[in-house]
């Protein structure tokens, strides 16, 4: 089955999802941070900025340069804010994994 170009991956959720408990403009290493955190793994901060460009492309986030800092050696932060469709498109995945939850019988994990 074809996913849609704009469906979103697994680590795309997740960033997103971290980037929403940022509850506001957060760059890379927050929001990486809040998904070693949340999760308990770790992520590669490329593949963070992978998906938040990914995003960005599907229209989830938008993203605007801060100002640059000398810790950084003259270099801006990039910040990211999820959009309204981003937010729609966590509502749909939350509703779909509800739906699909729904009513499954519950297995027992052996280990």
């Amino acid at each position: 089955m074809a996913r849609r170009k704009d469906s979103l991956g697994n680590f795309e959720l997740v960033v997103l999802l971290a980037l929403m408990r940022l509850d506001a403009e957060a760059y890379g290493l927050p929001i990486f941070e809040e998904i070693e955190a949340r999760s308990g793994r770790g992520a590669a901060l490329g593949s963070v900025y992978a998906a938040l460009g990914r995003l960005q492309e599907k229209g989830y986030v938008t993203s605007r340069l801060g100002m640059p800092t000398a810790e950084r050696g003259g270099k801006a932060k990039r910040f990211f804010r999820v959009t309204p469709d981003g937010v729609r498109e966590v509502d749909g995945v939350r509703q779909t994994l509800v739906n699909m939850w729904s009513g499954l019988p519950q297995h027992t994990v052996s280990s």
